[in-house]
């Protein structure tokens, strides 16, 4: 997303990222959701919804969208941000990237200290943007989460892949997990 240093080439859509700045790589149809929520705290819900829009009209994801799937928003709308709770924080980051409609949603931690109710409510949101065509890049340490919403499945260890596969791969690739993901 242009945030931090990198090395060699990011390309999207066959798209080189290099040297975009953040806002012209959300442009090309990316959406980053950080693991630190980052919401507007001055601003209410529905003004941190509005600023996800980048200019334009709603696509596929409009303010209903968004309320019906995280009806707490709603009943929230013109609270400052910076108030909500973590969980409704969470909710509110994950909706406003979704309202400037990208293809690839990029996700750190979405469930990262969430109670289990807006766990679920979390993994429901993932399943509609799968739904609704958005790849998900998702970084996610619950791995029955991972395994409920993804159709692939990468397992990282020492900075590199060390699986590859679908869900059902990794449930039937018994060292891997016992290696690299069961305590």
């Amino acid at each position: 997303m242009g945030l931090v240093e990198r090395r060699g080439t990011v390309r999207y859509a066959a798209r080189s990222l290099v040297d975009l700045r953040p806002f012209e790589i959300a442009h090309c149809g990316l959406a980053y959701v950080p693991e630190s929520r980052d919401v507007f705290p001055a601003l209410t819900v529905e003004q941190n919804l509005v600023l996800g829009l980048k200019g334009r009209a709603p696509g596929r994801w409009r303010f209903e969208d968004v309320y019906r799937l995280f009806p707490r928003l709603k009943e929230r709308c013109r609270t400052p941000a910076g108030v909500l709770s973590g969980g409704e924080q969470q909710m509110l980051t994950l909706a406003r990237a979704m309202m400037g409609d990208p293809q690839l949603a990029i996700i750190d931690e979405p469930t990262e200290g969430l109670a289990p109710l807006i766990v679920a409510q979390v993994r429901d949101f993932l399943c509609a943007l799968r739904e609704r065509a958005v790849s998900i890049l998702l970084i996610e340490q619950k791995l029955t989460i991972a395994l409920q919403v993804s159709q692939r499945v990468y397992v990282m260890g020492h900075g590199r892949v060390v699986f590859e596969g679908s869900p059902a791969d990794l449930q039937a690739n018994r060292a891997v997990r016992e290696e690299w993901l069961e305590v």
